[in-house]
């Protein structure tokens, strides 16, 4: 279930019963852990929602509160339109496709004048041939991220030299025109970044790698944050 869905059925959920609900049977029926639960009912209050209670003691919502539609301001509508041109413009053609699913899906929920808003953008995102040509499966690579699968690529350097490497894919960026992808190198034992227009024979493993200390994103996001010049 996703996390938007959980929250929606924890609100749902309250409003049905006229006691007290526990945190431990919140978690039997949603299927999570009661941790899970306490970060979710501390978000929701955080966002107004009137939830009343205590962990241990279990959580009551006021049966007259309502979830507001969803709506959007037409700035925002612009900004989901750019966003979603740009990833069909740029991404892979799955993400492209989830783009489009994504924008059908919140024009059929909008008022009429707000779809016309939004279907009428007068901002827009163009291929451009300055878009890099990627050879390898870039749907498989950003899936492999999301499941931690161990990646095999050939990879060509900036003086055509073309290596094997092995790597824990950690995430994606792109950097118009160019997608690179950031990983813990096997070969070299260290962070490295590589472009995946420079990246062939792409290979996703069924090795599944786990996040260990001075292999994790946060720890590569430490190491660039501590190298940015001091700029006070």
């Amino acid at each position: 279930m996703r996390r938007a869905d959980r929250l929606f059925r924890i609100v749902e959920y309250l409003k049905a019963r006229r006691q007290a609900v526990t945190a431990d049977s919140l978690a039997i029926e949603l299927e999570v852990s009661v941790r899970t639960i306490y970060r979710d009912i501390s978000d929701l209050c955080l966002s107004g929602v009137p939830i009343i209670g205590e962990a241990g003691v279990g959580y009551m919502i006021d049966k007259n509160y309502v979830l507001r539609p969803l709506m959007f301001e037409v700035d925002e509508l612009d900004a989901l339109m750019l966003g979603a041109q740009m990833v069909e413009s740029w991404g892979d053609k799955d993400l492209a496709k989830s783009a489009r699913k994504a924008v059908d899906k919140i024009s059929a929920i909008l008022p009429e004048l707000l779809k016309e808003e939004m279907l009428s953008t007068a901002i827009f995102s163009h291929p451009s041939q300055a878009k890099t040509k990627i050879t390898i499966d870039f749907s498989a690579l950003r899936k492999a991220v999301r499941t931690r699968n161990v990646v095999e690529f050939d990879y060509t350097t900036e003086d055509n030299r073309i290596t094997r490497r092995r790597i824990r894919p950690l995430c994606l960026a792109f950097f118009g025109p160019v997608w690179v992808t950031t990983g813990w190198c096997e070969l070299r034992q260290d962070f490295r970044n590589f472009r995946l227009d420079r990246m062939n024979m792409l290979v996703v493993t069924e090795d599944i790698f786990r996040h260990e200390r001075g292999k994790r994103l946060s720890d590569y996001e430490e190491i660039i944050n501590a190298t940015k010049p001091d700029l006070k």
